[in-house]
């Protein structure tokens, strides 16, 4: 596959994520409303994930859930940067990730939230790839009530 045709499916991909965060806008308390695509190794679509409403389950946790052990070595599109703790003390989307054996993650925009801002170190650090930015600026625009409920002085990223 050439790397046009990778970008253009990511794209596509990550449309599909999007649209699956509109399903539930409004619906998720003050979580914001993320989608979730799951791909096998081979590039075949084994889970798709929304923010529950009322913000729990979150979107990557039901793609997994849905992929199974098929996840093993595929790809991640999530609208927003997987979280990299939780208020509960459940495993965090980023680690449920890793665990999954996800290689390669795709995320829109990152998520300046202070309990999920790192989510994509901590899958940097387990050695997944990830890319940011593939839908960017539809996803700014869902998730604009949400960057503007994060205090200023906590949304700023530590590089």
């Amino acid at each position: 596959m050439s790397l046009k045709s990778s970008r253009r499916r990511d794209r596509r991909l990550m449309g599909r994520a999007l649209a699956l965060a509109g399903l539930n806008q409004g619906l998720t308390d003050a979580n914001p409303s993320v989608g979730c695509v799951i791909l096998d190794a081979h590039g075949h679509i084994v889970g798709e994930g929304v923010t529950g409403q009322g913000g729990r389950p979150h979107a990557e946790e039901v793609a997994l859930d849905e992929a199974g052990l098929r996840a093993k070595g595929g790809t991640a599109y999530v609208t927003l940067e997987p979280c990299r703790e939780r208020s509960t003390g459940a495993p965090s989307c980023s680690s449920k990730l890793v665990s999954a054996g996800i290689v390669r993650v795709v995320v829109a925009i990152e998520d300046p939230h202070p309990t999920a801002r790192d989510g994509i170190r901590i899958l940097r650090d387990a050695c997944v790839r990830v890319e940011t930015g593939i839908g960017s600026r539809r996803a700014a625009r869902l998730y604009a009530w949400f960057f503007g409920s994060v205090p200023a002085s906590r949304a700023t990223r530590s590089k």
